[in-house]
């Protein structure tokens, strides 16, 4: 499936050309707990993507997260292959509840053979094996690839971030259609009074396992601040976005509002 058209957004918006800059680090990890550049990828991206369900002891799972999880990912990710990560923390749903999911950690690489060869790994084992001592509460883990430009890793201040996930459409190729044709466009139209800085948008391969993705896509406009977040999802051009996911967003989607952990 081809990747999708960034041309709807302005020039504003500064999509980036450039991927494999590691700065994006988990603000309580190790000073060195991102890891290194390697060379950019001459096609899309690969993520993998872990969503934390909300553990039974946050206190508890930030403690081991942070002293333990983490270090063991820096540890393991030359063997692994990882260009870059991001983490975040998920602070409510879109409409101001509680949030659907906990954290978000995405590990990318340069191509989806890159992600598969380091899914096989015995670094990328032991990171894994590791969740069932932090993730209480449960994780849904997926292989993405990136649909949109390539980006670099957010520098500076924290950003806050939009995250729609979409679920399973009833008819993906119609879905991918309006999403394309109709939808984007209409985002781009109205990203300058919103007030993202950038977007990310991904779909979901497989399972980690291999088997059919729990999640179908991922949608995550990035502000540079949660005030700013606050103000642009209240704006008639976000309600206008918001409102035209019915019309092609057949299986459901969940809102979120994320932070940057770095």
């Amino acid at each position: 499936m081809p990747r999708l058209p960034s041309w709807w957004l302005v020039t504003s918006l500064a999509l980036a050309s450039a991927c494999g800059k590691s700065d994006d680090q988990a603000a309580d990890a190790p000073p060195d707990s991102a890891p290194a550049a390697t060379a950019m990828s001459e096609g899309p991206m690969a993520i993998v993507t872990v969503i934390y369900n909300t553990p039974k002891d946050t206190a508890a799972f930030e403690k081991y997260y942070r002293d333990v999880h983490l270090p063991l990912l820096t540890a393991n990710q030359q063997e692994i292959g990882l260009t870059r990560t991001d983490f975040t923390r998920f602070a409510s749903n879109l409409d101001g509840s509680k949030p659907a999911y906990y954290r978000q950690a995405e590990l990318y690489f340069p191509s989806i053979e890159a992600a598969r060869r380091g899914m096989a790994t015995p670094g990328f084992k032991k990171v894994a094996d590791d969740l069932s001592n932090v993730a209480s509460g449960g994780v849904t883990g997926l292989l993405a690839v990136e649909t949109s430009d390539p980006s670099e890793a957010s520098e500076g201040e924290p950003m806050a971030i939009a995250t729609v996930i979409y679920k399973q459409p009833k008819d993906s190729v119609a879905f991918e259609k309006y999403y394309a044709e109709t939808h984007l466009p209409l985002l781009g139209a109205n990203q300058q009074e919103i007030g993202f800085s950038k977007a990310e948008l991904t779909r979901f391969e497989s399972n980690l396992d291999g088997s059919a993705p729990a999640r179908y896509r991922q949608a995550e406009l990035y502000f540079p601040s949660m005030a700013a977040l606050k103000k642009g999802t209240a704006t008639p051009g976000f309600k206008k976005v918001a409102g035209d996911l019915p019309n092609f967003a057949t299986g459901g989607v969940e809102g979120l509002v994320a932070v940057e952990t770095r």
